[in-house]
């Protein structure tokens, strides 16, 4: 690529996505690249979240210039592949981007990197250098994340140990230690909401409408599962110490926002659907999800985006995984690793909540993660490298 922002001409950055993690997570770095003229920004998504995506587009105003639309019920992996990889070659013929932005390593990312890779454009993979180190878990993302890595030209990693990953498989050229852009996501959010007292007080309002429950005055633990490995059995196990837990602990509201696919819902609501203190829920726009985050005592979850968000707002999480790819937040003190054993999740979670000690070391321990300025780093770093 011969173009940067100090140059007369125009590069046209192409930015792939298409879930909701996706999609909080390099919303501010459109947001950084828009201040400049010398870029002109595309979006692409492939919408493998449909309604989930939708909500944090108008939340972050992203106008979309090409809209894939993959989602179908019950789509396999085959599917999102081939269908999203033939259409993404459309898209590149029309715009032909001088830079193809992917972030993490969903599906879309990986076809999206390969179809770079093919049209041979420059890849700029954001949050690279992630591993769990076994390829079925998270399945398929670790093994996307490998490929990515290898194929693409720039690498925005979010920590040393990110890094020290590529370096082992050889990749050593164009890789950056820059934190990670959900952190600059979540707080942008905060302030949002905190400076905004009738959009809070719209958000409390609708919650409790959804939840029943007087948020201000209850102890909240929240818990989000949507894992593909944790399907069946595992998800089941997960969903008996919930409902195991709230027995136990009678004076605490759980809130359960249920993903929307039917693998997840068809467990959880059969499990968990008649249990007072239980409240189950639609997934949540994402300025609601942050609230709600904020103001919860504890946060149990597999997903990687809420372990990075959560410890930025100072909350302890218990990471209902046997793996996990970020393991920054383990070794920091503020995420423990629980699996998906139900008498493991249960004697972990009563003992984070009654125990102020063991809680409040959690609490207070420092974020690995980044301090919220990694969409300035990265543009600040491509613009003296490209």
């Amino acid at each position: 690529m011969e173009s940067s922002i100090n140059q007369n001409n125009v590069s046209i950055i192409l930015f792939i996505f298409g879930t909701r993690p996706e999609t909080i997570k390099i919303s501010p770095l459109i947001k950084e690249f828009r201040k400049y003229s010398e870029y002109e920004i595309k979006i692409c998504i492939t919408a493998q979240h449909r309604e989930m995506l939708d909500q944090i587009l108008s939340f972050f105003d992203i106008k979309v210039d090409y809209d894939l639309n993959l989602m179908e019920p019950n789509q396999s992996l085959f599917d999102i592949t081939a269908n999203g990889l033939k259409n993404l070659e459309e898209v590149l013929n029309d715009c032909n981007p001088n830079l193809i932005f992917v972030q993490g390593d969903t599906t879309t990312a990986f076809i999206g990197a390969l179809a770079g890779f093919y049209k041979k454009i420059k890849i700029t993979h954001i949050e690279a250098g992630l591993r769990s180190f076994n390829k079925y878990s998270p399945f398929p993302e670790e093994i996307n994340r490998v490929l990515i890595d290898h194929i693409s030209d720039y690498h925005f990693v979010p920590t040393n140990k990110a890094k020290d990953n590529l370096m082992k498989e050889g990749i050593e050229k164009n890789v950056w230690i820059v934190g990670n852009t959900v952190i600059d996501a979540i707080l942008q959010t905060k302030a949002i909401i905190e400076n905004n007292p009738e959009l809070e007080e719209s958000i409390i309002t609708n919650l409790e409408i959804l939840t029943n429950i007087n948020l201000r005055k209850s102890k909240i633990i929240l818990i989000t599962c949507h894992r593909r490995e944790s399907f069946g059995k595992p998800l089941e196990n997960i969903c008996y110490a919930i409902k195991e837990i709230s027995e136990k602990l009678p004076d605490f509201e759980i809130i359960c926002p249920v993903h929307l696919n039917p693998n997840i819902k068809k467990s959880v609501y059969s499990i968990l659907s008649k249990i007072k203190n239980v409240h189950l829920i639609d997934p949540l726009t994402y300025p609601h999800f942050v609230w709600l985050m904020s103001k919860s005592l504890i946060i149990l979850t597999d997903s990687g985006g809420v372990q990075e968000e959560a410890l930025t707002l100072g909350k302890p999480v218990l990471v209902i995984r046997d793996v996990t790819e970020r393991m920054e937040g383990v070794d920091a003190g503020t995420a423990k690793l629980v699996g998906t054993n139900k008498k493991n999740i249960v004697e972990e979670t009563i003992t984070l909540v009654t125990e102020e000690k063991k809680y409040f070391k959690m609490a207070n321990a420092i974020n690995p993660y980044g301090d919220g300025k990694s969409s300035k780093k990265i543009f600040d770093l491509l613009n003296k490298n490209l």
